[in-house]
């Protein structure tokens, strides 16, 4: 499990991407995509104006409030556990498995906010993530590999927990 120390959270509020306000301004960038969504909101928007994404990552909340969003997605469905604040290894096992056999529901016992990292790391080059930024828009961030490295350099804010030792600067693929 990765958790994010509380200093270093300040520098998550920022978009890991690019901010639209309205999800109508992203369609032209969709178009011959693979497509990723992190968030009730922003997966339903989607699927509302026609899009359906390969992998939907949701909690069935919204702002810590339950979502009256949630999305209806005719899919495999994997169910994890993720507390607010941490990447578990059970999300980034399930995010590999959804690449591999897209399309799939990640549907998240906890939080889901921070699986835009482990979906930037482990998701093919060309795709797009999309995600909420609550209040203010969509987040489109392409999946390239400098945007690999960015998601590599993040996750390395995280502290490793588990029962042996782990490497420097925690990595997966």
């Amino acid at each position: 499990m990765f958790r994010l120390p509380e200093e270093h959270r300040h520098k998550f509020r920022t978009p890991f991407g690019v901010l639209y306000p309205e999800i109508s301004e992203v369609i032209p960038l969709l178009e011959g995509r693979t497509v990723y969504t992190v968030g009730d909101v922003v997966t339903s928007s989607l699927i509302d104006i026609g899009f359906s994404p390969e992998i939907a990552i949701i909690d069935g909340h919204t702002m810590r409030e339950p979502c009256r969003h949630t999305p209806i997605l005719l899919a495999p469905r994997i169910h994890v556990k993720n507390p607010p604040g941490v990447i578990t290894d059970e999300l980034i096992e399930s995010i590999r498995h959804a690449v591999r056999d897209a399309p799939m529901v990640i549907i998240v016992k906890g939080e889901e906010d921070l699986a835009v990292i482990p979906l930037v790391i482990i998701a093919p080059l060309g795709g797009i993530v999309l995600y909420g930024q609550p209040g203010k828009g969509v987040v489109v961030k392409e999946i390239t590999p400098d945007a690999k490295k960015q998601a590599q350099h993040m996750l390395a804010l995280f502290t490793r927990k588990e029962k042996k030792p782990v490497g420097d600067t925690p990595t997966f693929k």
